[in-house]
């Protein structure tokens, strides 16, 4: 056998279960590893600012992992197709491997990279590594895409059958000579202002971190996830989400670590819903800046930046609300429970569009996904697949006795003393809110 494989990682820094470079590995062909950072390829969703801060800390632990197994990892910055023509003429590669991304940006570039080294002469394989289906071929009966989730994940889970994860390679055949890669500092990925201190006490980036929180959530806290999940003051959640978003770990693995018995939690649940994310927005791509039900094009929303930026920094005057965004702020995550209390404050409350909402969750979530982040803030809204009735519209007080009853999580991110007073009055705002949806309603 001659030539090479290039394996691109992409939203997939993980060794274990990772079908790319597990089919390179197969092949017996010298293996090289390539991560190609190129934000302007990702168009208006290129990775925000903490999710910057973590792909710095992820690719620095699969370069170790992948030199524990005499590998590398090539850096590099450009465009996808210019850097992979470039390396394959470099190291007489004659293979590009990779996984298959679902964001519209994405999918142009991958389309863009396949048409390019066929005509080169190059073989390239695209794989699934980080959904359980395939959004191409799981559709309901008519044929269609799912747009309720119930339906969903009672037709997915009646088929799925993932296989088992394949196992870390213990080695990695070289090439006869390494391409020069980039510095890692070179990308500039990290922030140029330290904001994110508090960032790497509470996170450990990189496969290794996303098993440990795997490990950790199955020794106790799966056990009363169902009504843990919903207390912001008690760490009864997963915390896997930004590790699944760069696919430190796949939801494969998290399948087979739950067991038969798992498969049917709400946990799993969860997992599906991601699922479904995925599913909508491969078929609707659309829906990043546009509602999924058309009619809310035309909902009167405000712009208020006064409104806007109090959101933003948690000075809203209402408790629950400014805790979420100040935490928000410093763990560059929010709990669940909040992150529905904020979006429905911001949306029917302030009256503020839920892309707003979208733009600055991007932008400050450390797991921040562009199918999770649209289908969750069009839920929020009421305007997106299977989404929560419009009048559905979540008191932050209400909410705040029912899942922070002793007022543990608000006292911690928000001091007793110097609280801005109340932006809006909520009753007063929810009855605007509805009124102009019906408003809405009426003109469609």
């Amino acid at each position: 056998m001659t030539g090479a494989t290039l394996v691109w990682f992409r939203q997939d820094l993980r060794l274990k279960d990772n079908p790319a470079l597990h089919a390179a590995v197969r092949t017996g062909r010298p293996v090289i590893p390539v991560y190609i950072w190129s934000p302007e390829e990702d168009g208006e969703w290129a990775p925000g600012a903490a999710s910057r801060w973590w792909l710095h800390h992820s690719l620095e632990a699969l370069a170790r992992d992948l030199e524990t197994r005499g590998s590398r990892l090539i850096l590099a910055r450009g465009k996808a197709l210019a850097v992979l023509k470039k390396l394959a003429t470099l190291t007489g590669a004659t293979a590009v491997h990779w996984n298959r991304r679902y964001e519209p940006a994405a999918v142009k570039c991958s389309e863009q990279v396949a048409a390019g080294l066929g005509q080169t002469g190059i073989d390239t394989l695209e794989c699934n590594g980080s959904l359980l289906s395939d959004p191409n071929q799981f559709r309901n009966k008519t044929g269609k895409p799912y747009q309720v989730f119930t339906a969903f994940k009672r037709g997915l889970l009646h088929v799925l059958d993932p296989g088992p994860a394949a196992l870390t390679p213990q080695t990695l055949r070289k090439p006869r000579s390494w391409p020069q890669s980039a510095a890692l500092k070179s990308l500039g990925l990290m922030p140029k202002i330290n904001w994110y201190g508090a960032l790497a006490t509470h996170w450990t980036p990189g496969e290794h971190g996303a098993h440990q929180s795997l490990k950790a959530f199955l020794r106790k806290p799966v056990e009363n996830y169902s009504n843990a999940r919903n207390l912001p003051a008690v760490k009864g959640t997963s915390r896997l989400s930004p590790h699944l978003h760069f696919g430190e770990i796949g939801p494969r693995q998290i399948w087979h670590a739950l067991g038969p018995r798992g498969r049917n939690s709400v946990f799993m649940s969860e997992i599906v819903w991601r699922e479904f994310a995925y599913h909508l927005l491969h078929h609707f791509p659309h829906t990043t800046t546009q509602p999924m039900h058309a009619e809310f094009a035309r909902f009167p929303w405000r712009r208020n930046a006064r409104l806007l930026h109090a959101w933003q920094k948690g000075m809203t005057g209402i408790p629950m609300v400014d805790a979420g965004m100040r935490e928000l702020w410093a763990m560059g995550w929010m709990h669940n429970r909040v992150r529905m209390v904020t979006a429905s404050f911001l949306v029917k409350n302030l009256l503020i569009g839920w892309q707003e909402g979208a733009r600055w969750f991007w932008d400050t979530l450390v797991d921040a996904d562009l199918a999770n982040n649209t289908l969750n803030w069009q839920w929020a809204a009421g305007c997106g697949a299977d989404a929560a009735p419009y009048f559905r519209i979540f008191n932050p007080e209400t909410q705040a006795k029912r899942f922070d009853p002793d007022g543990l999580y608000i006292h911690k991110w928000v001091p007793s003393q110097g609280q801005p007073k109340p932006v809006v009055d909520l009753k007063k705002s929810r009855e605007a809110a509805l009124d102009a949806y019906v408003t809405m309603r009426r003109a469609t």
